[in-house]
């Protein structure tokens, strides 16, 4: 279990210094293409249905996991090489760097008072209707990104890892097998998510089963946000107090189970105010406030947060790799 530890840490390490590679033959853009593929094919076969929609999870998940499966497999022999190989595929599964890599071209954009640009850059990694929003409203949807997909980028991997290892070594398994093939699974279930878990009519019943898997796997993650960015806040002079208060009361206000508790407490960590009515391409959504009673977030908040966030993440990472020892002790 140490050396799982080791590898866990080694990947992150690894995204931290180095980024997502930007290549064709990623492993999380190949996943992207297996599932429109299979898109094409059940909607050619008329099965745009529920049961279409658990096929297509069922046969997204199963190749890529088959592939990290038998590719750790091959060479089990040698700790030191699979242990290697672990650590790039939960490297290419984990995406922190380059989320918090986005906001600094829109902080940018926003300090230097060139809205427009502001509004591209923000564009990049939101789905709403950006044309429309205010120096805040950029603020706001580019804090809210970090913020939510911190769960999906991080915490939720690393809380994967740990639980599939535990359980591994407790069965008497191969913890690094496991926990990197749980990873693996997170990353296939959150970019189906991404790319057809919807509520609209083109994906309201073949999007349903990615997109409750999601909310699944992110239900625990998701609440051990609040307490790891509370911490984060105490350690860089936010409000803690404010991440614990605001994290808790507002983290349900929202249409996922999941997406508000990381917003929340960063809203209530900084003493800002997201979420609201946000508009789409297809119409305005009507979101409650999140920390309703902070002030309209800036330029200098966006950089706040997402330094936030990366503390939060080492936290996170240190309280998992602390719990795979002492719990395995």
């Amino acid at each position: 279990m140490m050396v799982a530890a080791c590898v866990l840490a080694l990947a992150f390490a690894m995204d931290q210094c180095l980024g997502d590679p930007r290549v064709a033959w990623h492993p999380v853009r190949l996943i992207g293409h297996w599932i429109a593929y299979l898109e094409r094919c059940l909607r050619r076969r008329g099965r745009a249905d529920r049961l279409g929609g658990l096929i297509l999870y069922l046969c997204a998940c199963a190749l890529p996991l088959c592939f990290v499966g038998i590719s750790l497999h091959l060479v089990s022999a040698s700790l030191w090489l699979e242990s290697m190989l672990a650590s790039l595929w939960i490297y290419a599964c984990l995406g922190l760097k380059d989320l918090c890599a986005h906001a600094a071209p829109i902080a940018k954009a926003l300090r230097a008072g060139e809205l427009r640009r502001a509004q591209q850059a923000v564009g990049m990694i939101v789905g709403r209707d950006v044309s429309v929003l205010d120096e805040a409203g950029v603020a706001r949807a580019a804090i809210e990104s970090v913020a939510e997909n911190f769960v999906d980028a991080c915490l939720a991997p690393l809380c994967c890892y740990l639980w599939a290892a535990l359980l591994a070594t407790s069965l008497g398994g191969d913890p690094i097998l496991w926990g990197t093939l749980a990873v693996a699974w997170h990353r296939v279930t959150n970019t189906l998510d991404a790319m057809v878990g919807y509520r609209n009519e083109k994906y309201r019943k073949l999007g349903t089963v990615s997109a409750r898997m999601d909310d699944v796997l992110n239900f625990l993650p998701a609440r051990l946000a609040i307490p790891v960015i509370a911490l984060a806040a105490q350690l860089s002079a936010h409000s803690a107090a404010g991440a614990w208060r605001v994290g808790w009361r507002d983290r349900l206000k929202h249409p996922s189970p999941n997406s508000a508790h990381a917003e929340s407490a960063v809203a209530g960590a900084l003493g800002i105010s997201l979420g609201g009515p946000t508009q789409y391409a297809q119409g305005t959504t009507d979101k409650a406030w999140l920390g309703g009673e902070g002030r309209a977030p800036t330029a200098k908040d966006l950089r706040h947060a997402v330094s936030l966030i990366l503390k939060a993440a080492w936290l996170g990472l240190l309280t998992v790799l602390l719990l795979s020892i002492t719990l395995t002790a």
